[in-house]
């Protein structure tokens, strides 16, 4: 296919690892998310996330395509939705609603009206500009916003939410950009040599018997960790790893952290 272009307009769509319904959802888009089209069946388009190169599958009727210019123009999108549960947005022409997840991309509004593709939208609330420089003061907060949310494989909203896709919302918070997956993580940020030298919003990454990493979390302190692990949760955390309290027994083997 030629190089075709798209991005989400509903508020959350499965990311799927294969072109069934019945396949396991692996991430999300959230509204405003655009992308490459890679290849299509009839029912089914493969992508490429702008925002992470990540592929996967969505259906064909849970997006708009859009032109090639309209695609870079996403790339400098500097404005998301903040860290509420109630975001709303009105198609214009019907007046139908549209509830939306914090992280949300919205594009250049004036006077809380902005477009996306050629529907008008009107935004109810406001908007935020991701900032690093607030990064070690806000991340607290902003993990915290995601407390007790049920843990979904490859959820990223507060309604549902997996280990990876947590760390990757938070950071959305502030513009730091980082892959969607546990060990893409891993490969990224400046290793921190000891536990005890950990900082709030570090990264602390996780691995099985095989030496995989397969979890993820982030630092509230040197003792302290918040991860999403059958729900968004704080734990302590020690040289050996996650202990829970509840099950009174080390569910996650420390391999390394990471500084963003």
């Amino acid at each position: 296919m030629n190089q075709q272009f798209g991005v989400c307009n509903l508020s959350l769509v499965p990311v799927r690892t294969e072109p069934s319904d019945r396949s396991e959802m692996c991430s999300q888009l959230l509204f405003g998310d655009h992308f490459t089209l890679l290849e299509a069946t009839e029912k089914w388009v493969r992508i490429s996330t702008a925002y992470d190169d990540y592929e996967g599958w969505i259906d064909k009727k849970q997006f708009a395509e859009i032109e090639h210019a309209a695609f870079v123009a996403l790339h400098d999108l500097n404005s998301i939705l903040g860290l509420s549960i109630n975001h709303r947005i009105v198609k214009t022409s019907s007046n139908e609603i549209l509830n939306l997840v914090a992280g949300s991309n919205i594009p250049g509004r004036l006077d809380n009206f902005f477009y996306l593709r050629d529907t008008r939208y009107k935004l109810e609330g406001e908007t935020v500009k991701p900032g690093k420089e607030n990064f070690r003061s806000g991340i607290r907060e902003a993990a915290m916003f995601y407390l007790n949310a049920p843990y979904l494989w490859g959820g990223k909203s507060v309604f549902g939410i997996d280990c990876s896709g947590f760390t990757q919302m938070v950071f959305r918070q502030f513009g730091i950009k980082i892959k969607r997956d546990a060990y893409q993580q891993a490969e990224q940020g400046e290793l921190v040599g000891f536990l005890q030298e950990a900082k709030g919003g570090d990264l602390a990454f996780f691995d099985n018997e095989e030496g995989r990493i397969t979890h993820v979390g982030i630092m509230l302190d040197s003792e302290r960790i918040i991860h999403a692990s059958g729900r968004v949760k704080i734990d302590p955390i020690d040289n050996q790893g996650i202990y829970s309290n509840e099950l009174k027994k080390y569910t996650h083997k420390l391999r390394i952290v990471k500084r963003f």
